[in-house]
């Protein structure tokens, strides 16, 4: 599988309680699942629950970005997130592209 990724950072959790942060994981990764575009592969959360990020990856970017921009456009801490798509494996002079989302 390519190493096409889709980044999405959010600084608005706002809670230590992660049920809200698993249940769009488990939807996520239910979507990706289903549509078979890739894998999510989890998150990061800072401690006080004020920020996070979500990691996904698949074969193509674009495809993957938009069986999951629903989910993130329809959840609180998501709505108005930075997503970062990257066209290729984590290298120097990989093509991305930055969306915000609810713009």
């Amino acid at each position: 599988m390519s190493e096409h990724a889709v980044i999405v950072y959010f600084d608005n959790y706002g809670s230590t309680d992660l049920s809200r942060m698993h249940a769009l994981e488990d939807a996520l990764s239910d979507a990706i699942d289903k549509a078979g575009v890739g894998e999510f592969d989890g998150n990061e959360i800072s401690s006080d629950g004020t920020d996070g990020t979500l990691y996904m990856y698949g074969p193509d970017a674009d495809k993957l970005m938009a069986v999951v921009k629903p989910l993130l456009e329809k959840t609180d801490f998501t709505r108005q997130a930075r997503v970062v798509l990257r066209y290729g494996p984590p290298a120097d002079g990989v093509r991305e592209v930055e969306v915000r989302l609810g713009t």
